[in-house]
């Protein structure tokens, strides 16, 4: 049986106090084994990206708890937390987050530089990386110097490059045409079925075939659950 590498138990997420109090997740459960992959489809403002943000050990819950590998988030000092997120968990965001001042293979190999990994070694494994998104020839390239959704390949890349194990995106192909949204969509479920756990945001029900459980989440509370035995070729992704 494989192992829950990621695990949110009854989580809440509460914004601002008395009239302007927000509840963004009400109670929200979810576990995801190695090797697979959940989809978290939902209208805008219904609690995706605080759900993600806070598996990742981005935000904190009000309540409830986080739990990545064993190690439960809220309880971690600030140090072990970034660690942890820069070993273990995997985060594609919307915006990139790439330094603009670095080349390509520099965002990308940077985690593991940061981890003590020898330059040499750790801009192997950052160009293999690259290579895996079809970008390697874009290495020494910086960011404003590559179109927009060959910025997003660098940071899906960034995201999984070294022994991550907990793979987060947030509208991972959201710039990139429908021929390059599969070819990145592939390389992710290549690296779930290597047996990491992975959780995709998304409004795209194409993109949401690739993935072995589709949960639905409205008012910050997740009312559905579809064990997905759609595949993406049947489905036209």
């Amino acid at each position: 049986m494989s192992k829950v590498l990621l695990e949110l138990i009854d989580v809440q997420k509460t914004y601002g106090t008395g009239e302007n109090e927000v509840h963004a997740l009400r109670g929200a459960s979810l576990q995801v084994k190695a090797g697979e992959l959940v989809a978290i489809m939902g209208a805008s403002g219904s609690g995706k990206s605080t759900l993600l943000t806070i598996a990742g050990g981005l935000e904190v819950p009000t309540t409830g708890d986080v739990r990545v590998l064993d190690s439960s988030l809220p309880t971690l000092k600030p140090t072990q937390l970034a660690t942890l997120r820069r070993q273990t968990i995997g985060y594609v965001f919307q915006d990139f987050n790439l330094i603009p001042s670095l080349t390509v293979i520099e965002n990308v190999a940077l985690p593991l530089e940061l981890d003590g990994m020898k330059v040499r070694k750790a801009r192997k494994a950052a160009l293999d990386a690259l290579v895996s998104m079809e970008i390697g020839e874009l290495a020494n390239r910086f960011p404003d110097e590559i179109s927009g959704g060959q910025r997003q390949r660098v940071a899906i890349a960034r995201s999984f490059v070294g022994p991550r194990q907990v793979l987060l995106a947030d509208e991972p192909t959201g710039a990139l045409d429908s021929k390059t949204s599969e070819a990145v969509i592939r390389a992710l479920r290549k690296r779930i079925d290597a047996g990491i756990a992975g959780v995709l945001v998304t409004h795209d029900a194409k993109l949401a075939a690739w993935a072995d459980r589709i949960l639905v989440i409205r008012d910050g509370q997740i009312v559905e659950e579809i064990s997905n035995n759609i595949t993406p070729e049947q489905f036209g992704a």
